[in-house]
């Protein structure tokens, strides 16, 4: 018997010309084998359904108690109750076809920690809040469907392509943790507003204008000033430089640039003064 050909379930005996026999694998041939490890992880994958199915019940169950109790309407309290459950089911659903395609599943598992913090907030809402068992019955059950299934996408997808991807509570806490950050600067310029209102408020608005300038036009669309134009046609005209012929070339010129003579005549020998400045 070959020892290269796999054992396992399906085995059968083949017996060859020469009266030789081997065992092969009829999965194999078929081209239908389970990889190892694929039934203990399609196992835990029909258990996290019937997990999350009765950790959604009873988060359901505790916010449409806190939702009907505000609304006093059934029907209304029975869908915003499971607004956040029902986003949690639909996007793990997500994450596991993806990771069974092998692709990367990143925002789909951070909007599964989501909508978990969000249905956490809802059953904080409805606990109460001075007895910490009440916090934790009340808020534990989105919390730890959130966790068993970011879990259980993560060990399909390396199961599948053998890559690891980082936890969608890393994102989750960088997103937390600036969020805190922002709370503590708001607060504190709000204080120092309170204590020093007018440099407070100077800077932040030296700060607010640092930080959104004014657009600038393109190069290219910059209108020249009526100075430059007649400049530029001076510079052009064959009495450039002669100041005997000032006063006709002003004339000329001057209606080019949209210019009164005089001031054509001004601009002409301030542009003759700087070239006798140079020449000297």
């Amino acid at each position: 018997m070959n020892p290269d050909i796999p054992r396992g379930p399906g085995l059968f005996e083949v017996t060859k010309a020469n009266g030789d026999s081997v065992i092969t694998n009829i999965r194999r041939i078929a081209g239908t084998e389970r990889e190892p490890g694929s039934l203990l992880v399609g196992w835990s994958t029909a258990l996290l359904a019937l997990l999350d199915a009765g950790l959604f019940y009873v988060s359901w169950w505790c916010q449409y108690l806190f939702i009907f109790g505000a609304r006093h309407q059934d029907i209304p309290a029975m869908i915003q109750a499971g607004m956040f459950d029902t986003g949690q089911v639909i996007f793990t659903g997500l994450s596991l076809g993806l990771a069974r395609k092998g692709q990367s599943s990143k925002t789909e598992r951070f909007l599964i920690q989501a909508c978990a913090v969000g249905s956490a907030a809802m059953n904080y809402a409805a606990a109460d809040t001075t007895s910490p068992r009440s916090v934790v019955a009340f808020t534990a059950a989105p919390i730890f469907a959130a966790i068993v299934t970011d879990r259980v996408v993560s060990v399909v997808r390396r199961h599948a392509l053998g890559l690891e991807e980082p936890s969608a509570w890393k994102s989750l806490g960088r997103f937390l943790t600036s969020c805190a950050r922002a709370a503590v600067l708001v607060l504190l310029y709000g204080l120092r507003l309170c204590l020093a209102f007018r440099e407070t408020a100077a800077g932040l608005r030296q700060a607010v204008l640092n930080a959104a300038p004014l657009p600038q036009p393109p190069a290219d669309d910059v209108t020249p000033t009526k100075k430059a134009v007649l400049l530029a046609a001076y510079r052009a005209a064959p009495e450039y430089g002669r100041r005997s012929a000032a006063s006709q070339v002003a004339a000329r010129l001057a209606p080019l640039a949209d210019l009164q003579p005089g001031t054509a005549r001004s601009y002409i020998y301030a542009e003759l003064a700087r070239l006798e400045g140079e020449s000297a």
